[in-house]
Formats: structure tokens, sequence, C-alpha cells
């Protein structure tokens, strides 16, 4: 804010591509919202806490950000950094038996404004019995950020409260081997299938959700293939069975993939810095017999490992034209509703982000200790209603699904884990691996 002691307007910085898709096709009855929720052994103080990631957010000034206003006639969305946060944006609600399922209720039904900076919000719960475990419920606005942009302002909270050091560890190396050259797949002109509808919940708008906990799946050592290509075979196969299930026809699946190059050091870029690859599976690949998983598998690491390796804009080339600064930014959002209206039958399957191992150890020193599980949820609109999104600490992988509310419910929920635990089993089970 400008003040008389300082009367220099604001630093505006333009919506980029992926914040301004997204600021078009926002909706109220689904909002965009990413969920982290991170456990730790012990208590916080809130004092203290509160000062710690009032520095991280200080230390990361890009998040200190609010939707700057504009006249109709603006050919920009911009952001406005603010030298301070507008609001407080930790809170420590009081320890009840369902604070934890409140808490994450609120962070898939309510989305943080982009008027006030920053758009994020932080509950601290105190997990029973009281003066125990802590669930960091971290809700981000996904317009304007991403899940590892705001793990890395956790992960400098972490250092600041802790005094513990948060240094990302490199990340693992996939097998040198080149790829080769993809085999043929479906068009992306043809339809992917869809998930089948469940029973609906009842509750009105936002989505659902279900975490839970597996061992991150063995691969033989030396594998072409890696733990993601694994998390995709396994997302493919589970929504094909449940769509068999529901007297669906086998069609082909197309699984959005977040890519994330960006270095995970405190000199990290703030915002929304992945783009999106999209990974298909033919119908005949779908129902592999043991002996057929190890192809399966090479084949999707060829594919994903082509796919990584395109030098693309983060949503196309199309994307890119349709946010060129030419007329109005109030015409391109209603050219932009109309369009992503008409290209639903070709939005993907679903959407797997595999966040990968968590590169910080999130240590917050004692009492508060270092955490033991972090789960990610990324939203789940209509038409692909449903997503998976994972991380792996200490050997255990953490997994969200996350549904629209208008297309499953958690009876489904239920039925999609248990398909994705024994279909995730079933990738160990490879001629390389034998059960």
């Amino acid at each position: 804010m400008t003040t008389p002691d300082n009367p220099r307007s604001p630093t505006r910085i333009p919506f980029p591509t992926v914040d301004e898709i997204a600021r078009h096709c926002h909706q109220s009855t689904e909002p965009e919202t990413v969920h982290i929720e991170v456990h730790l052994p012990g208590p916080l103080n809130p004092d203290r806490f509160r000062t710690a990631f009032a520095e991280a957010l200080h230390h990361h000034p890009r998040i200190l950000m609010r939707e700057a206003p504009r006249p109709w006639y603006r050919r920009r969305y911009e952001w406005e950094l603010t030298p301070t946060p507008d609001i407080e944006v930790v809170t420590f609600p009081p320890s009840t038996k369902d604070a934890l399922e409140h808490a994450r209720t609120r962070s898939l039904t309510r989305t943080p404004p982009l008027t006030t900076s920053p758009p994020i919000r932080l509950e601290a719960v105190p997990l029973p019995p009281p003066g125990t475990g802590t669930a960091l419920i971290l809700t981000v606005n996904h317009t304007a950020l991403d899940g590892p942009a705001c793990l890395r302002i956790l992960a400098t909270a972490a250092e600041r409260y802790g005094g513990e050091d948060n240094t990302p560890t490199a990340p693992p190396t996939r097998p040198p081997d080149a790829p080769e050259p993809p085999e043929n797949t479906p068009s992306v002109w043809t339809p992917p299938a869809r998930v089948a509808p469940g029973t609906p919940d009842r509750s009105p708008g936002g989505n659902g959700l279900l975490l839970t906990e597996l061992p991150v799946p063995h691969r033989p050592k030396g594998s072409p293939y890696t733990v993601n290509d694994q998390l995709m075979v396994t997302t493919a196969l589970m929504i094909a069975h449940w769509n068999r299930e529901h007297g669906e026809h086998l069609r082909p699946l197309r699984i959005t993939m977040p890519v994330d190059d960006r270095p995970r050091g405190t000199d990290m870029p703030i915002g929304n810095g992945t783009r999106l690859v999209e990974v298909t599976f033919a119908p005949t690949e779908l129902t592999p017999t043991p002996a057929e998983m190890a192809d399966l598998l090479h084949r999707t690491a060829n594919r994903t490992r082509t796919l990584k390796a395109l030098q693309r804009p983060q949503l196309g080339h199309g994307a890119t034209l349709l946010t060129a600064p030419v007329v109005p930014v109030a015409w391109r959002a209603t050219l932009t509703r109309g369009l992503r209206r008409a290209a639903a039958p070709w939005t993907s399957t679903t959407l797997l982000s595999n966040i990968g191992r968590i590169p910080y150890t999130l240590d917050f020193g004692a009492p508060a200790g270092r955490a033991q599980a972090v789960w990610f949820s990324a939203p789940a609109r209509m038409p692909r209603g449903f997503t998976v999104t994972t991380a792996s600490t200490a050997g255990k992988l953490h997994v969200a699904l996350r549904w629209s509310r208008t297309l499953l419910g958690p009876g489904d929920g239920a039925r999609l884990r248990d398909l994705f635990e024994h279909y995730l089993h079933t990738t160990e089970q490879t001629e390389e691996h034998p059960a």
C-alpha cells in the first residue's frame, strides 16, 4: 500500500498465462483450492509460529500479493505486491474431536480471496490428546499459487521456527538411457474416457477428500521406469477398473501430469510454476496380464520422459494466444469460458500430480518435531471431477483422492482407494520382480 511516507505506487505484476486462465474459469460452487496437510508429532507455540511464518512470507515476498483493482477495459489482470499481509494468515482453532475434519472441509470449500494478501490460509489444528501432535492445514488459492511453492514457504517457516536445517535434498535421478521414439497412441482429437459417476454426495458444492498412506512401491534396481510411472499406470488401471464396474466401455484414458522444473532452494520462483502434459493410454493397454505389466511400465516411462523433454508453454500455445493482451481482459474471459465449455469432452480423464519425495525435512525442532506425513490435494472440478495427488516421506506414500461431490460420494472414494492400492501392488509384480 502507499502511505504519506511512501508515496510510490505499489509494484504490479501482470498475471502470467496460468493465473489468467484460472481467474477466467473461477466457479464459487467448486473452489480451485490446493490443500496441503502436514502432520507434526508435537505441539507448536502459537506466537512463535505466527512470527516464524510471517518471517517466511517476507523472505519470499512474491507471495505477498493481491489482485489489483482495474477498470473494465484493462487488458491484463495484475498482481499488486504488498509490504505486509492484509490479515493474520495463521489461526489456531480450538482442540475438539472434529477440529481436523472441519479444517479439511474449510480447505475444500472456502477459497482465500484474491483481493486479500496473501491468498492463502493456514490452520494449526491440535491433534488429540491435547499437547501431542499438530496438523497444519494450508489452503491455497490455485489462481495465485501452487503446492510446491507453498511447501517452500512452509519449509522456510520451519527453519525460522525451529532453527533446524531445511536445505532441500537433491532430487532422485532417472536412469540415463535416452527415450525411444514413442509408439502409436490414441489421437488427441479422440474424446477420452470420463470417470463414471458413482453415488454423488448430498452435501452442497465443493469437493470430497480421502487421504491414505501406503508403502512406496518397490521397483527393481536400475529399472527404466520410476515410481511416478508406477503411479501413472496405477491411476490408469484404477479408473479403467472403476469404469468397467459401472458398465462403461473401455475408451482411451488421458491423464494430465504436472511437470515442475523449478529449483527447491530459497530462491525458488513463487507462483504457479508447473507445466501440464498429458499421458494417453489405449484401451488395449488397460487390462494387462502380470506378464504384460513390465512392458506397460516401460512404455509409460518412455511416454512420460518424452513429454517432459518437450519445450512448450505451461498450458500450450493455444493458452498463450488466448491470453495475449490485445483486447480487454473481460472480453477474453468470456471467450475463455465459452471455449472451456466447448472443449469439455476433450478434457483429460483425470489429473495425477506426484509431488515426489518431499525435499525438505520440515523439522520444527523440539517439541513440534519433524513432519511425519505430508498430503497434497489438487482441485477436482468438473468435467474431470476426480484427481490423485501423491507425495512421499521416509518410505511412505501419502495419497490424496479428491472428487467433485456432483460425481462421487465417500463410499465411491473408499472403493477407488482400494483399487488404487491393489493396482499399485500389481506394478511391483513384474517379470523383473515376481511376487
